[in-house]
């Protein structure tokens, strides 16, 4: 897995022209444009056809570009597929995947068309069957990242909200062990009440602490909190600098480990750290490209 960011994912209807303009200056890492639950059912295929147009004719620069279609066992999945081709997506995100051959089914398509040789999958992990499937979703082909559908999955457990995801950590710690070991990217799922802030930060930071790469919003009013939360601060980017310095110094001593702020460092934790000033240097260069 690469060191793009993916702090902030943010989902943007298909079907609304003024948000999908808008959210070319916004400071989101990467866009779902959604062609599923934020679609009526009586516009999908308006919605379909303004984003396949869309995305022919925009630029929204650096940031990642994700289309998640209707489900394949839909009357709207296929013609998903087949209208937006032509705009060779960066991604296709897949709802409600239960099992490999899902994503199989979708992998086969794409493989037929010329404009979509390039185009990745993503996995909505959003069911029971999905996440006891998780291991094999996240080596299917063409497989470049989860998304966590916490709101569907709450409906799908029937479990109560609670402040600290309890009944989710199942979920959340299987989904992300598979992404890892496959090393694609795992986003965490939304937070409902976009207003308030604290609640966010809190659950933005109990993602950052389980691995997760970024969260997925449902407002541009969040983005600023995911985008601090899921990047390293100054303490931590000072800290993998001086843990490479001082394991540097011990190597050149011919010692296998240093010592810092009295913790044992070793190679580990160099590696942790490289990876700490990869991402900080990934979020810097995205930011500028984006102005």
């Amino acid at each position: 897995m690469d060191s793009r960011p993916f702090r902030s994912v943010l989902y943007i209807p298909g079907s609304k022209e003024r948000a999908l303009e808008k959210a070319r200056g916004l400071a989101a890492d990467a866009i779902i444009f959604d062609l599923e639950d934020a679609v009526a059912v009586e516009e999908k295929a308006k919605a379909r056809t303004l984003l396949a147009e869309t995305l022919a004719g925009t630029d929204y620069g650096p940031r990642a570009k994700l289309v998640r279609v209707n489900g394949m066992d839909t009357e709207w999945g296929r013609a998903d597929l087949d209208a937006l081709a032509a705009a060779r997506p960066e991604a296709v995100l897949l709802p409600k995947v239960n099992a490999p051959e899902d994503v199989e089914a979708v992998a086969t398509i794409l493989d037929a068309r010329a404009e979509t040789a390039d185009t990745t999958i993503w996995a909505m992990m959003e069911t029971p069957a999905g996440v006891l499937n998780a291991g094999a979703i996240a080596r299917a082909p063409r497989m470049a990242g989860f998304v966590m559908g916490t709101n569907d999955l709450a409906k799908e457990l029937g479990c109560r909200f609670r402040a600290d995801r309890l009944p989710m950590q199942y979920a959340l710690q299987t989904c992300l062990m598979a992404a890892r070991a496959a090393g694609i990217v795992a986003v965490d799922g939304v937070y409902n009440a976009f207003k308030d802030e604290a609640g966010l930060r809190k659950e933005c930071e109990q993602g950052r602490d389980l691995g997760f790469d970024g969260k997925t919003l449902i407002h541009p009013a969040q983005l600023e909190i995911a985008n601090a939360v899921f990047a390293p601060d100054e303490a931590a980017i000072e800290l993998a600098r001086r843990h490479i310095a001082a394991f540097d110094e011990a190597t050149a001593r011919g010692e296998g480990v240093a010592v810092v702020d009295g913790k044992i460092v070793e190679n580990l934790h160099i590696v942790t750290a490289r990876q700490v000033l990869s991402r900080a240097e990934a979020i810097e260069q995205l930011q500028k490209a984006m102005g």
